[in-house]
């Protein structure tokens, strides 16, 4: 991420998703293998290795080196409703070799706009990078917007766990996640619920998969958390006011 902040690409490409929870709490939120961006301009291959090949030649005394040549770009295929592409490359720190994963997504609402923010390190004596990203109001939106379009389907606890987090951490207004729930709704062409969706109802809190869902997700990730039932109640207290605010932007 250092490398990113210090080439022009740090304008068009905005940090989003599980490392932000990092920056935002002191407290370790909970593992990812990836990192997560908006990309803006085409979604395309040829230019984004371009982009990718150019970070990974900036030179940083940090010890870590990636291999240009290793660098692979597909379209991501398992979110097949939005445009992204996955980028993977191989990084080595002495002996030690690793795969890094960057996800690149294309052409969401960002409300009310990217944040600068300087992202910590490990080590105390190394640069951090100064970094666009998403503000908390999109991060929630876009998870609750994939509540309400997967309904029953969806097997994502990660975004309940999330918004869990952002519940309790009392920062995001409901004014402003109604602006941003407005606009990501617009923009991903799904409808504001005019109940509460069936992702935040007491069917999903209850269901025995869903519950063995939620148990797999902590124990994989070596998390502590309350039973999913609390957890879908306190996400829909959170969502009520914003989503009936979106709805009254939309009228």
């Amino acid at each position: 991420m250092y490398r990113l902040s210090l080439v022009p690409a740090r304008d068009v490409f905005w940090l989003k998703g599980a490392l932000l929870f990092d920056l935002w709490f002191d407290l370790p939120h909970r593992p990812t293998r990836d990192a997560d961006f908006l990309g803006f301009g085409s979604m395309d291959i040829e230019a984004l290795t371009r982009t990718v090949r150019e970070i990974c030649d900036t030179a940083v005394e940090d010890g870590m080196k990636f291999e240009p040549a290793s660098i692979t770009v597909e379209e991501i295929r398992e979110e097949a409703r939005y445009g992204g592409l996955r980028v993977r490359l191989v990084a080595r720190l002495g002996n030690a070799r690793c795969t890094v994963q960057l996800d690149v997504g294309y052409g969401d609402a960002v409300t009310p706009g990217p944040e600068e923010a300087v992202y910590p390190t490990l080590l105390n004596d190394q640069p951090a990078p100064h970094l666009r990203v998403y503000p908390r109001a999109t991060v929630a939106a876009e998870k609750l917007e994939a509540i309400v379009s997967l309904g029953m389907a969806n097997s994502r606890m990660k975004d309940y766990f999330d918004l869990r987090a952002l519940a309790h951490e009392g920062v995001l207004d409901a004014g402003q996640l109604g602006d941003a729930l407005a606009a990501t709704f617009q923009r991903r062409k799904t409808l504001l619920p005019e109940e509460m969706p069936l992702g935040l109802s007491d069917e999903f809190a209850h269901d025995a998969t869903k519950k063995a869902q939620w148990n797999a997700f902590l124990g994989k990730n070596q998390l502590d958390a309350p039973t999913l039932q609390e957890v879908v109640v306190e996400v829909r207290s959170f969502a009520t006011e914003p989503f009936k605010l979106a709805r009254q932007r939309k009228a």
